[in-house]
């Protein structure tokens, strides 16, 4: 764009959030403004309205900025109430079918990882967790998936921030620990949760990626011990990788 009589007014926020959300580092307001042609004024006087508003977040570091709690939220509806929310659905109930226990679509949020969709298990016992339930980070397979999608300095950094509550004799709670099983993590694409949150409780989950290869959302399933071994839930993960790849065809559009 060459300047900013170009960009109509009732763009411009929206452009900035769409520069910031693209990128995986924060960004300056000076590197926002060279991004989508505005002069650095205006995008310092945007920047601020969005961050007072909570659309925009300053990075810990001070690095930059980030998307901020109302910007997350807006996209995760989107993608939420979108048609393509009918589709994904039918893509759990599939994947549900062949695991045979409870399937979930959870994503990131400030409180923890948010059940946004599910298809519960035909089994009369079943650990229910219903859709809006915010559960930890640190001691979910799918929470653990999403730190484990961050950069290594920002896993880090957030890791040693964490209250990394004991929910069960299984739950990690040594920061050092826990960054070696995320190191893990990433290498090998999936999650365990070996009842790390819920005593007689297992889980494995897998990313959801965006067609850029970026975290959008953690795909699993979970089940008591006395229907579910380790074992079981790891022979499942091919199964789980087709569907994610399914699920990203699906939310963006393949």
């Amino acid at each position: 764009m060459g300047g900013t009589e170009r960009i109509p007014t009732n763009l411009r926020t929206l452009l900035i959030l769409e520069a910031v959300g693209l990128q995986t580092d924060p960004m300056s307001p000076a590197e926002i403004g060279r991004a989508i042609g505005l002069p650095k004024q205006t995008t310092h006087r945007l920047c601020n309205t969005l961050l007072d508003e909570g659309f925009l977040m300053r990075d810990e570091r001070g690095r930059g900025l980030r998307p901020g709690r109302r910007a997350r939220m807006m996209g995760a509806g989107v993608v939420h109430s979108s048609a393509s929310h009918v589709t994904r659905h039918q893509v759990l109930m599939e994947l549900a079918g062949k695991v045979k226990e409870t399937v979930n679509f959870v994503v990131p949020e400030d409180r923890g990882m948010a059940y946004q969709d599910r298809v519960e298990t035909d089994w009369p016992f079943r650990v229910e967790l219903p859709v809006g339930t915010n559960v930890p980070f640190h001691c979910t397979a799918s929470g653990k998936t999403y730190l484990a999608s961050l950069p290594k300095a920002e896993r880090r950094r957030l890791v040693n921030v964490m209250f990394l509550e004991r929910k069960t004799s299984n739950t990690i709670t040594d920061p050092d620990a826990l960054l070696r099983e995320l190191t893990e993590i990433a290498k090998q694409g999936y999650a365990l949760d070996r009842e790390e949150f819920l005593d007689g409780m297992i889980a494995i989950a897998v990313p959801v990626l965006d067609n850029a290869g970026r975290y959008s959302a953690s795909v699993a399933f979970h089940g008591p011990t006395q229907r579910v071994t380790i074992e079981e839930a790891i022979a499942q993960k091919d199964v789980m990788v087709a569907a994610s790849k399914k699920l990203t065809d699906t939310i963006f559009g393949g």
